[in-house]
This record gives structure tokens, sequence and C-alpha cells, in this order.
């Protein structure tokens, strides 16, 4: 006779074989996280009177707030985003920055927005959205970074400015219902193409997001709004322009807040307010590749460029250089590290024993990476372009009007992004010193009651009720 196996065990048998759902970790059973990224928040603009944001500051108020973030280097918008839901340094997730330059095919790849790559051929590690929808959460994300066709993300519009990939990569049933409920979703090429549409666009995404909550109530929402970052890149930080973009974005998280207590889920929804990034400003630009071009190592016929051996790709506040004549690669390092560090305005040239520090792989174990990574002096930022108007076409110091970037070293307190966690399950009146953000992924999925594992930041308890 074929022995009897008890039911218990079957079911034991099969959950081995078909893979286990994510640990449970705590956390309630029926919550709402709201995790919103305002891009380029820094810290500092919550403690500065200029700065009118009553419903941010009420949610501070309410729950915890840290005095600051650190952020992934380089401090840009596209590995940070990665970062805030993977609970790991770009290393790890594989978004080392908003570009990098491709050796083999020798040209510079782009990774912002999201036009040409899905959210599985770039990010190389789970995301907290992930680990939701494997536990059977409903997930919803509006244009968040890499996220592009994800298949864990049950409403999803991507970060792509045309309508054709709008249509393609986001949910047509939830577009349909937006459609009919008279929120434009149909004008985000448009606004993306016009000037000053990033106001417009960010009160579109913040519909789309309280349209999601009232009537699909996923359990886990991810939205970024974007326009604090560009008005501080034409007009520079806590600047006049600045501090008006700072209480425009604040109406829009009114305007979620608002969503969620008329959905009747105040009391089991928990608020996370997060940035990417803080802003230094600058009135000096560095063309790293301009002094390539006459050092011989970028060469030209007419406007296009016909031969590299060495390159450099530009992240703001952070340069990446590549040596691509790797016969004579020992030879260029020591003349580029020679060059760099004479050059006006560049304050660290970062050699790969000092890759790891700041989060990041060495050449050898990821082609993608540089040999060398280039920091700048205060008031200065790197622009990667060679051919310019023939007037400054030799200049690599260039002088202009107060603009801001990022990108820098994230240790800068200017530089320091916002973290606020408010709501179910946040403990009021906590506060932090400096926190990650490789610590944001984790304590979403422990609001979740969820577990993420293998990641390099932590849970802070210290906040949780």
């Amino acid at each position: 006779m074929t022995p009897r196996i008890p039911l218990s065990a079957l079911v034991a048998l099969l959950a081995v074989s078909c893979g286990s759902p994510p640990a449970r970790d705590g956390g309630s059973a029926e919550r709402h996280v709201i995790l919103i990224s305002v891009d380029g928040l820094a810290a500092d603009y919550l403690n500065d009177p200029k700065a009118h944001m009553p419903t941010i500051r009420r949610l501070a108020a309410e729950g915890a707030v840290a005095q600051g973030m650190l952020a992934s280097f380089p401090t840009v918008t596209w590995p940070n985003h990665t970062t805030l839901v993977t609970g790991v340094e770009p290393g790890r997730h594989g978004v080392l920055g908003n570009s990098y330059f491709d050796r083999q095919k020798q040209e510079v790849v782009r990774l912002i927005p999201d036009p040409d790559f899905d959210k599985d051929q770039i990010v190389k590690v789970p995301t907290v959205y992930d680990v939701a929808h494997r536990a059977g959460l409903k997930t919803a994300a509006i244009i968040w970074p890499a996220s592009r066709n994800a298949k864990t993300l049950d409403w999803t519009v991507p970060d792509c400015m045309t309508k054709e990939l709008w249509d393609k990569y986001g949910t047509a049933s939830w577009l349909d219902e937006l459609r009919k409920e008279g929120i434009p979703v149909d004008m985000q090429e448009t606004w993306c193409k016009g000037l000053g549409g990033g106001v417009q666009r960010d009160w579109m995404y913040a519909r789309m997001t309280a349209q999601v909550i009232r009537k699909h109530r996923p359990r886990l929402v991810l939205l970024h709004l974007i326009e604090v970052d560009h008005v501080q890149h034409d007009k520079g930080p806590r600047t006049p322009e600045a501090y008006w973009v700072c209480s425009y974005i604040d109406d829009r998280i009114r305007d979620v807040v608002e969503a969620v207590e008329a959905a009747g889920l105040r009391d089991r929804a928990t608020f996370l307010i997060v940035s990417d990034h803080g802003f230094l400003p600058y009135t000096k630009s560095i063309f790293p590749n301009v002094l390539l071009k006459k050092e011989g190592l970028v060469r030209m016929e007419a406007e296009k460029i016909v031969e590299r051996r060495a390159f450099v790709v530009t992240q703001g506040g952070a340069a990446y250089v590549y040596v691509l004549d790797r016969e004579r690669r020992a030879e260029l390092l020591d003349k580029l590290k020679a060059l760099f560090r004479d050059l006006e305005g560049v304050q660290t040239v970062l050699e790969e024993r000092e890759f790891a520090k700041v989060g990041l792989l060495l050449p050898s174990q990821d082609p993608r990476m540089p040999d060398l990574i280039l920091t700048p002096k205060d008031g200065y930022t790197f622009n990667g372009n060679v051919v310019r108007e023939k007037a400054v076409l030799e200049a690599i110091i260039e002088s202009g009007p107060l603009k801001g970037a990022h990108g820098h070293l994230p240790d800068d307190p200017r530089m320091h992004a916002t973290f606020i966690a408010s709501g179910s399950g946040i403990r009021a009146g906590a506060r932090l010193g400096l926190v990650r953000s490789v610590d944001v992924a984790p304590t979403a999925a422990r609001l979740l009651g969820l577990r993420m594992e293998n990641v390099e930041g932590r849970v802070l308890e210290s906040i949780l009720r």
C-alpha cells in the first residue's frame, strides 16, 4: 500500500516547491502605505521659515521626522529612487546613475526618464512593491523612476514623456477610468514638452493618485512629484522661485492627504514623505570632455566624435571618467588624475579603492562603472558637452547665472534629503538624527507587515508604535 501523506505535509511541500510568500513581520494587516517622493526637496527646507509647507509640517509634527537623510551617490534621481524602494546602494541594485557609458557600444546610455528600458532590465534586486505584490497586496506607482513595465504594479504609468509610451506601458483600464473622470492623462506629452509643464503634471499626478486611492485602495502607493527639482535647477535653491514651488508642492501633498481622508482610510494610512537629494547652487560649469579633446583623448571630425580614448559622463555634481584605451589604461589613469586634480573647480578625484565607500562597484565588477569619479568645489557643476558654440568652443570653465545642481557627495548637509513618517503605526513626536535612503524600503515593508531580505538598510524601529 502507498502510505497516506497528511494534508499538512502536502501543504508544506507545495509551499516549498512553489516558493513561499515573503515573511510577515508585524505591522497592520489593513495598513496602507503612501510613499511620496518630492524630487529635490532638501531636508533644511523643513526648518526654513521662508518655505510655506503647512501640510508637510503638520505630518512631521504628528509623526516622525529626521534631521536629514543621506542619499545614495551619485545624488541624482534614478539611482536614488531605486535605492528608496530596494533598500540597497546603486552598486547592488544596478541603477548606477542617470546615465552611463557603454564601453562595448562606445556610446552614452541614458536611463532618465524611462523610454528605453523596462524595470526588470535595469533593477537587479527585489523592490518593496515586488515584495508587497508577492504577498498578495495591491500596488500602484505614478511615474516612479525605473519602474517601466513592472509586472508587480497593479496600477501604474511610467516616467515617460510621450503619449505612445504611456498608452503602451500604463495600465490601460486605469487610464480609461481616469479619462472618464476628466483627469487629462492624454496631456502628458504636451505638458512634458511645454515650458513650465511640470506644474501641470504634478497637479495631474496628485489627482491620479487621489483617484487610485479612492477607487482601488492599493496597499502600497508610490508617487513621484517633479517640479521642486525643475525650478531649483533653473533658478537655484533657496530663491524666491524655490520657496514658491515648496508651497505649490505642499498643496499637491494636501490633495493626496484629503483623498485618503475622503476614502475613510486616515486611521489605516501611513504617509512617508521623502526626497531623493538636496540641492547646491552654482554659477560655474566645468566641461571635462573639452579638456579631453584638447589633450587629444577625444577626436572629432566636424561636430561628430570619431574616437574616444577617454570620456566623461556627467551626473551634475559628479562626473564619471572612463578610460577606453585599455592597452594604455595605467598610463592614462595617471595622466587623468593629474589633469583633473589641477583643474579649476574640481574638489575630489575618487579612485577605485574609494568606490566602495560610496556604495559603488569597480569597473572589473561592472563594466558600466567608470575608472575615476570627480566631484566639484562649491559653486561649480559638471557639463558633459563636447560640441559647443564656436565662441566658447575651447572654454573648459564657463560662468553664468545662478542655477542649482545635485549629484554631489551626500555628506554635504545641503544635499541631505527629507524623511517624514506620519499616520498609522508611527509614534507621534519621534525625532531622528541622520537616516539613510536605504532605510526607507525595509521600514515601508515592516509597516505593511512584510520583511525585505538581504537589504543594506534597517527598519527604523524607534519611530514605530
